[in-house]
């Protein structure tokens, strides 16, 4: 039997466990045209994933739009509360696994006037 530690695993090779939680800053933006192609407003329940996840979901191409996580939903989880989003875009500051949510997702786990969550969790479900 082989076991493989956590150091050995790719990004891509996580991004395929199930349920797989990631630990990062949640951040908001303001959303627009995204890129997964779509047009959104700070009114809707979205999300851009940090750009080496956006980049390595496994079927991403080089034609964003047509990456696979386009659409996917995620929870994202702070002190207790969770909201659920649909992933529509990359987010290049957020480093190896932030996530950055619009104002209406945001406020559902903190005013906007925190800012920034730092060591939220999220899953995309």
């Amino acid at each position: 039997m082989m076991f493989l530690s956590i150091k050995s695993l790719t990004l891509a090779t996580l991004l395929a466990v199930p349920g797989f939680a990631f630990t990062g800053d949640v951040t908001f933006y303001t959303p627009g045209l995204g890129a997964c192609g779509r047009l959104n407003g700070a009114g809707d329940l979205i999300a851009a994933v940090a750009a080496p996840i956006y980049n390595t979901f496994p079927g991403a191409t080089a034609n964003p739009n047509l990456n696979p996580i386009c659409g996917k939903k995620a929870k994202v989880t702070y002190q207790g509360k969770s909201v659920t989003v649909n992933i529509v875009d990359k987010c290049p500051g957020c480093g190896a696994t932030g996530i950055d949510l619009s104002p209406a997702a945001f406020v559902v786990l903190a005013p906007q006037s925190v800012g920034r969550l730092k060591g939220a969790t999220w899953t995309i479900l």
